[in-house]
């Protein structure tokens, strides 16, 4: 048989190579499929059944890979699956489509939009609001993303009457429709960005950078796909509430000039913070040019000029200063603060930063290490939610008392006004005449108690509870009680209110804690509530020790300690110890006599008289008299030792490690942890993402370091697409937080461009 060359595979104008065999031609009058040339397929317009028939079969037959088939058709592969199978299934007529139309009527009543609305305006969450109402979380999303003039019944009658023909079988997607321009938006949008192109030339402006006639490089940015960290933009709306960057701006004014200006330096250095590399050194392991797309520059700096310019801030010694505004903020700026709710509780700590260097530090008990160790000493205030507000270096050998007294002015400075503010601490904070002066100056104490009391009557008990911010209602058994605390030894005491619980000991059996506090506005149940709350600052100080580096060394650098600055004399704690040993020896030695002479004037049996004489009693005396004489003499030479003495003279050569660079690194930090926590709260509130309380920090850690396309093209707007996430829900719930996020309108810093964000779907992402 003679072989026979095939026939052209398109043999009329305008038709679409499906594959390498066949080809498709749809018109007003209706479609023909052709394979090898020859016409196997065709319908009339409207026959919707016919036409899915053919490309089923066109699968079946194997004429094409499946993708080709589907993007000829202009449906996704999941639709051509679907109607493979419903014609396997049900013949031709599993393949007609059902009546458009309403199928129920809806629940989105213009009642229940009212009632939603109103709702989300109290301040409930999606998830409270739909199971308020008896919908949807998706329903309740598409709502409120309606403006309120719309009719929400409408938009979701139009979802459920829109052509059946080519729904898509992705949840979360954008429904393809029944001819090729189905995704033809989204995915034109997408395929005419390059691939990581060449980023723009920025030459000329380092030219002029290196002679200090530029003052800063603006973020530029170029049209490009798959960008390597772009999910990092999702964190600007979040990081826009803290007020670094704006704070640093009243703060420092502007950096001197060079290429990479303050926003740039501050920004990249939360966006590094939040891709896992919070240290300098850690832009070693982060790409210099991907990180430059983020920023809109041609790299992001590295080690050396991160170093540089962070140094230039610390030297201005303004660290503080920037610390205080954004705490101020904080406080009384953000938006879920706006009942003062944050700004009426704080907790203060002291944490233990211990050194590991070579230099000559004093040692401080580390509580974490169990023992003394080199290191500094700072002192952390956080708000209600235990989030970081702010941090100063604690005085060299200063107590928690000492810094609390320290600390009230600038906490005053902060609030603003006069109003009470509840102060919570730990029993490091332990002293009456602190608890009277605070409360002199408007602030009320929350601490535990400290020392041996005596127990409360179980008669006082009662059942106490309180409801938090989210909902969740908690019970204890607890005393509402008033105690007088005595202040020093003057016989003067403090009135204070006690709230005592009942708490299981290992072994069985139980035992009271008892917690002071000066406010009587707050329940029994808030009390203990709050009181147990103050874990959230030691929570804060454990995650930011893994995941931000807060005890790492951020400036090597040190100063040499004030040698007159007065310390506890050593010697003197040493001539104590003297003292008690004298002491319990003397003590001993007192009943020892005692028994002794007690034995000596007993008489033997059968006697009636004893005598002793003044050498047997000068015997039995002996080792009294010599514990005796021992103890005064370690208690005059105790006197005699003084109580404090000059650094100097006890530890020359001391030294205190620089503290504006680290501050200065703390709030950046601060911020890398508030915006990732704000991001967190975003998805657990605004999405459906049904493991939001367990998952939202690490599905936050894995958008920000996702990739995306930057797409600068609409004026005025900066359009982030991202990449689908590894999961469905995980895409959907990015996606939710990506409208949210938009409508914020936030501008990148340094720029006039508000920024857009948008996921693709899986189908329509270009192949790697």
């Amino acid at each position: 048989m003679t072989a026979q060359a095939p026939l052209p595979v398109t043999v009329e104008a305008g038709a679409v190579p499906v594959g390498a065999a066949a080809s498709l031609l749809e018109d007003a009058e209706g479609g023909r499929v052709f394979l090898y040339g020859q016409l196997v397929y065709a319908w009339d317009a409207g026959d919707t059944a016919t036409r899915r028939f053919a490309a089923a079969k066109l699968a079946d037959m194997k004429a094409a890979p499946m993708t080709d088939i589907a993007a000829g058709f202009g449906i996704e592969s999941g639709t051509l699956w679907l109607w493979r199978r419903e014609l396997k299934a049900s013949g031709v007529a599993g393949l007609v489509p059902e009546k458009p139309g309403p199928r129920r009527a809806s629940k989105l009543t213009p009642d229940v939009v009212a009632d939603i609305r109103s709702r989300r305006a109290g301040g409930d969450t999606f998830r409270t609001i739909a199971a308020a109402v008896g919908v949807s979380v998706f329903s309740v999303h598409r709502v409120l993303s309606t403006a309120p003039g719309d009719s929400a019944e409408a938009d979701a009658a139009r979802t459920r009457t829109a052509p059946a023909a080519d729904v898509g079988v992705r949840t979360g997607s954008n429904p393809a429709r029944q001819d090729r321009q189905g995704d033809a938006t989204t995915a034109a949008a997408v395929k005419e960005l390059p691939v990581l192109p060449a980023g723009a030339d920025r030459s000329g402006e380092r030219v002029w950078a290196r002679t200090g006639l530029l003052e800063c490089a603006a973020p530029v940015f170029a049209p490009a796909a798959r960008v390597p960290l772009a999910g990092l933009f999702l964190a600007l709306p979040a990081l826009e509430k803290t007020g670094l960057l704006q704070c640093a701006k009243e703060t420092f004014g502007a950096l001197p000039n060079g290429f990479y200006g303050l926003d740039t330096i501050l920004a990249g250095a939360v966006f590094q913070a939040l891709a896992g590399e919070p240290r300098a050194e850690g832009t070693t392991r982060i790409d210099p040019v991907a990180m430059g797309r983020v920023l809109g520059l041609d790299r992001a700096p590295e080690v050396k000029t991160l170093r540089r310019k962070l140094a230039a801030l610390a030297g201005t010694g303004k660290a503080g200063d920037l610390l205080t505004l954004m705490a101020t903020k904080h406080l009384n700026g953000s938006g879920d603060a706006e009942d003062g709710s944050l700004a009426a509780v704080l907790y203060v700590d002291g944490h233990v930063r211990a050194y590991q260097g070579t230099k000559k530090l004093g040692k401080v008990h580390s509580t974490r290490l169990k023992f003394p160790v080199p290191a500094t000493e700072e002192t952390w205030v956080a708000d209600a939610n235990g989030a970081p507000v702010l941090v100063v270096m604690a005085e060299p050998g200063n107590a928690l008392t000492g810094e609390l007294r320290r600390l009230l002015p600038a906490l005053r400075t902060i609030i603003g006004d006069d109003r009470k503010v509840l102060v919570g601490f730990d029993r490091g904070g332990w002293s009456p005449a602190l608890f009277q002066h605070m409360a002199e100056h408007n602030f009320d104490v929350l601490t535990w108690r400290k020392g041996t009391t005596a127990d409360i009557n179980d008669i006082l008990f009662t059942e106490v509870t309180h409801t938090d911010d989210h909902g969740q209602t908690r019970t204890w058994d607890a005393a509402d009680t008033h105690v007088e605390v005595p202040i020093g030894t003057t016989g003067e005491v403090f009135s204070m209110r006690q709230i005592s619980r009942q708490v299981k000991v290992p072994g069985g059996g139980s035992r009271q804690i008892h917690i002071l506090t000066t406010t009587t506005d707050m329940s029994a149940g808030e009390i203990v509530y709050r009181m147990g709350a103050r874990w959230r600052q030691e929570n804060y100080f454990r995650y930011a020790r893994m995941r931000f580096a807060l005890d790492s060394h951020d400036a090597y650098t040190s100063t040499d300690d004030d040698p007159e600055r007065s310390v506890p004399n050593p010697a003197k704690r040493k001539a104590y110890q003297k003292v008690l040993t004298a002491k319990a020896r003397y003590e001993k030695t007192i009943a020892d006599t005692d028994a002794a002479l007690l034995a000596a004037r007993t008489p033997a049996p059968g006697t009636s008289t004893v005598l002793i004489t003044n050498t047997e009693h000068n015997a039995i005396t002996a080792d009294l008299f010599t514990a005796e004489t021992a103890l005064d003499q370690t208690q005059a030479a105790h006197k005699d030792i003084p109580a404090r003495v000059p650094l100097g003279e006890i530890a020359p050569g001391q030294q205190v490690l620089e503290t504006e660079t680290k501050l200065l690194a703390h709030a950046i930090r601060m911020a890398s942890f508030n915006t990732a926590t704000t991001l967190a709260s975003e998805i657990r509130t605004n999405t459906g993402y049904a493991r939001a309380d367990d998952e939202a920090h690490a599905l936050i850690r894995q958008a920000l370091t996702t990739s995306g396309d930057i797409d600068p093209s609409p004026d005025g707007y900066l359009t982030i697409r991202l990449d689908p996430l590894p999961t469905r829900r995980a895409t959907t719930a990015i996606s939710e937080l990506c409208d949210h996020l938009t409508a914020t309108e936030t501008r990148y810093p340094g720029t006039n461009q508000i920024l857009r964000f948008e996921t693709k779907n899986r189908e329509t992402s270009p192949p790697n």
